[in-house]
């Protein structure tokens, strides 16, 4: 069985949430879904399509980031510069020097 509730229902009777295979808590002013309560006879299962899913994102972005690599290439004047000595040489690039 499933359901909505607001928070405030849910912490005047916690135990309700032994009768529903999952709730979907609302915020009951804005009517907005805040979150999900899942029984623990699923949270397996949920766990691992989340998992599928956060993954799946990561490399889309990993993906997106990857096309670009290797497309730079450094003057060897700033090749193994590293903080405020690359800040100065590229500074001093912009200015002509």
């Amino acid at each position: 069985m499933t359901t909505k509730m607001g928070i405030r229902d849910i912490t005047r009777n916690f135990s309700i949430l032994d009768e529903y295979d999952y709730v979907e808590i609302e915020d009951k002013k804005t009517h907005k879904l805040k979150g999900m309560f899942i029984s623990e006879k699923y949270v397996d299962e949920v766990k691992n399509i989340l998992k599928k899913k956060i993954s799946q994102e990561k490399q889309k972005r990993l993906d997106k980031i990857m096309k670009y690599a290797g497309k730079f290439e450094m003057e060897d004047r700033f090749k193994g510069l590293e903080g405020i000595d690359l800040k100065t040489e590229l500074a001093k690039a912009k200015c002509g020097m």
